[in-house]
């Protein structure tokens, strides 16, 4: 089976649909699927569900779907860092489902695991909780959260065999290897492609398995964020 499609765009071609569910990879600007983000706004999808720590910044990363308001909700545990999404949450055009980022990264690992649901005791006795089964163990209260099982999911790796084995490069592996086992199908853009066999077993971090499509962006830009406090008198 070949995994590898020519271009962002085709890897997306007939998949992505308005109204879809989608989890994408990522922690601020490191990690994230840069070439797939730009192919899912050029494909024109709207009315989305996006699950994603968080949502870029303004101009780049999900904050270009923000801006062409392609996103309708966001499932997010951080929403700092972007004028835009502010500004359509407080207009009421933005729903979100504000997540603890741990109950987040478990609610995909579980939904990649086929596990319905679990318990933890984050979010008790907050409106994180509201409308939620709680129950208690042990004497303790654990509030219910349901997994999550995207339509599709946009992960990016560092390295990837034509199989779909994926290697991760240090912090850049954040959300990525939960959000892509949790997806129905899921896309992965990388930075380089090898042949089948040529990866050590022990350094792949995330088998083929769960990857169904690949897509090559050698040089994605991987911007730095940085925030500027107090201007450097030496500077």
């Amino acid at each position: 089976m070949n995994k590898i499609y020519p271009s962002a765009a085709a890897a997306l071609d007939g998949i992505v649909h308005d109204g879809h569910l989608l989890a994408v990879g990522g922690f601020g600007l490191c990690g994230i699927p840069e070439a797939l983000i730009d192919a899912l706004r050029d494909s024109g999808a709207k009315n989305l569900t996006a699950i994603s720590n968080n949502a870029g910044v303004d101009g780049f990363g999900l904050g270009k779907l923000l801006t062409t308001r392609q996103i309708t909700k966001m499932i997010s545990s951080y929403v700092g860092e972007n004028k835009e999404f502010e500004r359509q949450y407080l207009a009421g055009e933005l729903a979100l489902d504000f997540t603890p980022q741990g109950t987040l990264a478990e609610k995909l690992r579980a939904g990649g695991a086929g596990i319905p649901a679990f318990f933890t005791k984050t979010g008790v006795g907050t409106l994180v909780a509201e409308g939620k089964e709680t129950r208690e163990f042990d004497g303790e209260v654990y509030v219910m959260e349901r997994a999550l099982v995207p339509d599709v999911s946009l992960g990016k790796a560092w390295k990837a065999d034509k199989s779909g084995n994926l290697v991760f490069r240090r912090t850049a592996r954040n959300f990525n290897p939960a959000v892509i086992m949790a997806g129905r199908i899921s896309v992965v853009e990388v930075e380089e492609i090898v042949e089948t066999g040529s990866l050590d077993p022990d350094s792949i971090h995330l088998p083929g398995i769960y990857v169904h499509r690949l897509v090559l962006n050698a040089t994605p830009e991987k911007r730095i964020e940085k925030r500027t406090t107090k201007q450097n008198p030496k500077g």
